[in-house]
């Protein structure tokens, strides 16, 4: 049977660095169903091609590429028996732009608003000590810092009450995570 979204999608954000990718991993090998990282999955096309959507070259049209990945995510996510894992939602996109100071559209607002999430959003704090840049991520920890900030209060604002995933080990944190998820 499918579940009736939104209160079998569960949203992971926080800033990058803080261990979401490797949460969302040890879920997917668990047998839970989990998006792809918009950001990151956009970037990497991107790159492959040699696309103009990138964070460092055009942020407007690098949302704009991850609010249509997020909305796919949802859509597809709605043909998905049980629980269903987001790595970042259609907030973070509105989050993004207001970590970059850039207006936020109208429809990426309403984006927000027609695609909802199980009422939980579960946000991994920075972690100074796990952070690490790569091809992808190139912010740097206080950019980090900023942007768990940023999700707090983009999600906050949007009504959503904030789980903030603890700083233990992976299974630690899958433990939690799942302790907060009914029927999981």
């Amino acid at each position: 049977m499918l579940k009736t979204p939104p209160e079998g999608f569960f949203v992971l954000t926080g800033g990058p660095g803080s261990g979401k990718t490797a949460l969302v991993e040890a879920l997917r090998a668990s047998g839970y169903s989990c998006s792809v990282e918009a950001g990151r999955g956009v970037i990497q096309h991107q790159v492959a091609i040699q696309g103009p959507a990138l964070p460092w070259l055009d942020p407007i049209l690098f949302a704009e590429m991850m609010l249509s990945w997020e909305m796919r995510s949802y859509d597809l996510a709605k043909q998905t028996p049980g629980p269903v894992f987001f790595d970042r939602g259609v907030p973070d996109v509105q989050g993004y732009l207001q970590l970059l100071n850039f207006p936020v559209p109208g429809h990426i607002r309403r984006a927000s608003q027609i695609f909802r999430y199980n009422p939980s959003v579960f946000i991994a704090p920075p972690w100074k000590e796990i952070f690490r840049q790569d091809r992808e991520r190139k912010q740097d920890f206080d950019e980090a810092v900023r942007t768990y900030e940023t999700m707090r209060e983009t999600y906050t604002a949007l009504g959503y009450r904030l789980i903030e995933v603890p700083r233990t080990s992976v299974q630690q944190r899958l433990g939690f995570l799942l302790n907060h998820v009914p029927a999981a």
